[in-house]
């Protein structure tokens, strides 16, 4: 019986003030060759968020994630190596996933529903003060 391929998430941050071209050949190299060597399940562009702490003095990333089987270990090994010498790349994360892990959230989605609920959060003092003159 073999055992199905590992899943992997690739977390790329990239630098906003690199050109986009730029960018979008980083992470087009980066699904071609997860294509090449194992299958891409999916990639999330979550867009452009403050760091937790400033990275080579950048106070914000243009997050993707790639989720991906690996066929060999040697597509690990080109991926870590590509991505460790590109320009334009701030920080990157391969990680295994367990068994079982959960479908990452849609990002966008998430930070346009909090953006939504903060909205309505500021317009409800506005309401009751006008109801209340």
């Amino acid at each position: 019986m073999t055992l199905p391929a590992p899943t992997y998430d690739l977390m790329l941050l990239l630098d906003p003030e690199a050109e986009q071209p730029a960018r979008e050949k980083l992470v087009t190299d980066a699904s071609e060759a997860i294509t090449a060597g194992g299958e891409l399940l999916r990639h999330d562009r979550w867009g452009e968020r403050a760091l937790a702490y400033p990275i080579s003095h950048k106070a914000s990333a243009e997050y993707h994630l790639l989720q991906f089987h690996a066929g060999s270990p040697e597509l690990l090994s080109e991926l870590h190596r590509t991505l460790s010498i590109a320009d334009g790349v701030v920080r990157f994360r391969i990680i295994k996933l367990a068994p079982g892990t959960p479908e990452p959230p849609d990002a966008l989605a998430a930070a346009g529903a909090g953006r939504a609920e903060e909205a309505e959060g500021e317009s409800a003092p506005a309401e009751a003060a006008g109801a209340a003159a």
